[in-house]
């Protein structure tokens, strides 16, 4: 797609999805007695099922989606048990996965290579808006052998429908789409999103387009733009926080009575301030294509499937008027995979399971007086199989990948080309055991499911850890690549139960990781003066070094879900007539040091814990509730701490059908009830601005509604 979706084009678009119905809507809503709960995040087991071999660990979609949707996928995802968000102000977030962030946690689209810069810096953007999402999944275990070996702290997979991967419609045809709007927030949102699908049973094409655009962030304190004797006041708003993000993509897929071709290219758009530096804004830009396709009943093979990927990133850094530094990301990916055909043996037992090829190749150029890497390419192959063998009393799992890999730098890069053009090879080599024993009993399994994992994964170093070497203005560090590190080497464990009776629910799991060489960022002694390297630390820019250190992450993450009021069930009353209530309860906390040097390490969320009261009667559902962390005391020496804050929030939505198909849904959410000032633990603002780093948002409200048909 050579141009992106005009802003005009979002609007109109919506709003004649939005007309379409709204004269159906006001004429006849429906009264009905259905329940409209809103829809739960799934949390199951590691195991298959009949529709595919992966069964995600964590799933959220429809309007559960909808309504925790934030501007960013790590604020999307925050407070999920054992997830938080890597937030640098309110534009850029990545999801942290038990306490491990950036290359650690692969980000996938429709599980193939989203091939950004996202984990290079904090400051950086993952190019994916949730507006235009239909499904996110979190993976952990041996299934995320399949995606990488990046992917050692887990998978996040972003799933859109832009390639039609089953027939939606019949031989006669048909349209189907969906409209959203939301205004409000702590950054005065204003978002538009559609999307269209038309065809029949042999071909759909697909369309979509968004816009939002956020002012600066609003908190519960006074702000500064700059530092020092420069600095101005901004009132309660975070000074160059604002955004404006657009794109869209086409989508075309034949289908056949075996399986389907399809094609979308896609392009999205972001102008977004960094926050860190109050003049400094940063103009991104993404167009990717994706060939997909998948043909049933080949040989040994349920199913063949092939991805082919294509991505061009750009990256400006812009001080004013004047464009600075730059990052152009310019690769493919190819994905094999293959489904065997179930095998069935003795006593029950079945075994199902997938192999699989991929080959990764990306060249990252940087330029300008703020770059800290050379021009670099990085590219990989590897195969992969994940097996699982389903019992009459559960499942036995097991995955294993071999990668080879090389990075390559083609400059020196240091103030005395101290890392020089160089290539470095490696051959990560990862397994994966898992086991389910399933204890539920009767037609509603009702009673325990047990699980475990463990896993010994190695990951290459990313071309930043061997070869940086430069100033950071992001993290206001000066990082130091070494081309000496080794694989990155780690054994993970998991253990745990989820209880089900009727509509009760507890989960509860436990983990440890332990890496030998954990390739961590570690301060050197020294500063960074802008000419040359200084001893004590003063005001210079401290050093930092890319280090193999020994490391050890543990913690625990339960939730539960206990029904309060209707049905027999209900702990507290029987009584339907004013709905059903549901209380629903999670907690996590995790733990991570550097044993090496006897050190925290840095930016670990705290113990959290969060209850809602869930209601819901009829076309109505509501949600209010609170999230508390704890204080945040494990930091690394010199680091900041952060206070307990206690965040309460509301919801309500209201589901509506009219004539046909067409179904609604208004929502609103109010955030941060009590104003309260809080900071977040894990962003790397907090460790570096000092008293103007920019708090958890203040109070908001934020309306929105959606139409589908």
């Amino acid at each position: 797609m050579t141009h992106v979706f005009q802003r005009s084009a979002v609007a109109a678009a919506a709003y004649s999805l939005f007309s379409l119905s709204i004269g159906n809507a006001w004429a006849q809503t429906a009264h009905t007695d259905e329940v409209h709960r809103l829809d739960e995040v799934t949390i199951t087991a590691r195991n298959l099922d009949s529709g595919g071999v992966l069964v995600p660990a964590q799933q959220l979609s429809g309007a559960a989606l909808t309504q925790r949707q934030g501007s960013t996928l790590g604020e999307t995802l925050d407070n999920l048990p054992g997830i938080a968000n890597s937030s640098f102000g309110p534009n850029v977030g990545r999801p942290i996965i038990r306490g491990m962030e950036g290359d650690r946690i692969r980000i996938l689209q429709n599980s193939g290579a989203n091939m950004d810069v996202s984990g290079l810096s904090n400051d950086h953007a993952v190019p994916i808006d949730p507006l235009t999402t239909e499904r996110i999944e979190v993976l952990r275990g041996p299934a995320t052998l399949l995606y990488g070996g990046s992917a050692i702290g887990g998978v996040v997979n972003v799933i859109d429908n832009r390639i039609a991967r089953e027939r939606i419609f019949d031989a006669k045809g048909g349209v189907m789409g969906k409209a959203e709007v939301r205004v409000g927030g702590a950054a005065d949102e204003r978002s538009t999103g559609a999307l269209v699908e038309a065809g029949n049973d042999k071909l759909v094409l697909h369309v979509d387009a968004f816009d939002r655009s956020t002012q600066n962030l609003r908190v519960p304190k006074d702000m500064n733009c700059g530092e020092g004797l420069a600095a101005t006041p901004n009132g309660r708003r975070v000074c160059n926080s604002a955004s404006d993000s657009k794109g869209g993509a086409l989508g075309g897929t034949l289908l056949f009575d075996r399986g389907y071709l399809g094609l979308s290219t896609s392009e999205y758009r972001s102008t977004y301030g960094t926050v860190a530096e109050p003049e400094v804004r940063i103009g991104l830009l993404r167009r990717h294509q994706v060939s997909e396709g998948l043909l049933r009943n080949v040989g040994v093979f349920q199913d063949l499937k092939f991805q082919l990927g294509n991505t061009n990133y750009t990256h400006t850094e812009y001080e004013g008027a004047d464009a600075g530094t730059r990052f152009d990301n310019k690769g493919h990916d190819l994905r094999l995979e293959g489904r065997q055909r179930v095998v069935r043996l003795s006593n029950g037992m079945q075994l199902e399971g997938v192999v699989g090829l991929q080959r990764e190749r990306n060249k990252l150029g940087a330029t300008g007086a703020e770059r800290f890497l050379p021009t670099s390419r990085t590219q990989s192959t590897g195969v992969f199989t994940y097996q699982a063998l389903k019992t009459s009393w559960g499942q036995l799992s097991a995955g294993a990948r071999a990668e080879t890999v090389e990075v390559a730098s083609f400059e020196d890069i240091g103030p005395n080309n101290d890392n020089a053009a160089q290539s470095k090879k490696f051959k990560p080599l990862s397994f994966a055991l898992g086991a389910m024993r399933n204890l539920r009993v009767g037609e509603a399994q009702n009673g325990w499911q047990l699980t475990t994992n463990f896993s010994a994964s190695q990951r290459a170093p990313k071309d930043y850890e061997l070869f940086a070497h430069g100033a950071h203005v992001a993290t206001a560090a000066y990082e130091i690549g070494q081309p000496s590190n080794g694989l990155e080497k780690g054994t993970q464990l998991d253990m745990g139960g989820e209880w089900k009776q009727g509509p009760h629910k507890f989960g509860i799991t436990g983990f440890a990781s332990q890496f030998s060489n954990y390739l961590a960022l570690r301060p050197t002694g020294e500063g960074w003066d802008g000419t040359s390297f200084v001893t004590p630390v003063g005001t210079e820019m401290p050093a930092y070094r890319f280090e193999g250190v020994r490391a050890r992450f543990y913690g625990i993450e339960s939730t539960a879900k206990l029904r309060v009021v209707g049905g027999q069930s209900a702990l507290v009353s029987p009584n339907t007539t004013h709905g059903a209530m549901d209380l629903e309860l999670r907690a996590d906390v995790v733990r991570a040091k550097d044993l090496t040097h006897n050190s925290y390490l840095p930016r670990i969320a705290p113990m959290r814990l969060g209850a809602d009261a869930v209601w819901s009667r009829n076309a109505w559902g509501a949600r209010f509730g609170f999230m508390h962390a704890a204080a945040q005391n494990r930091v690394p020496d010199g680091g900041v701490t952060t206070a307990g804050h206690t965040l309460w929030n509301a919801g309500i939505n209201y589901h509506a059908h009219t004539y046909g198909p067409t179904h609604w849904l208004l929502f609103a959410k109010l955030d941060n009830i009590s104003n309260k000032l809080a900071y977040s633990s894990t962003s790397v603002l907090t460790q570096t601005m000092g008293t103007n780093a920019p708090p958890i948002a203040g109070r908001s409200l934020k309306v929105g509604a959606q139409v589908s048909f």
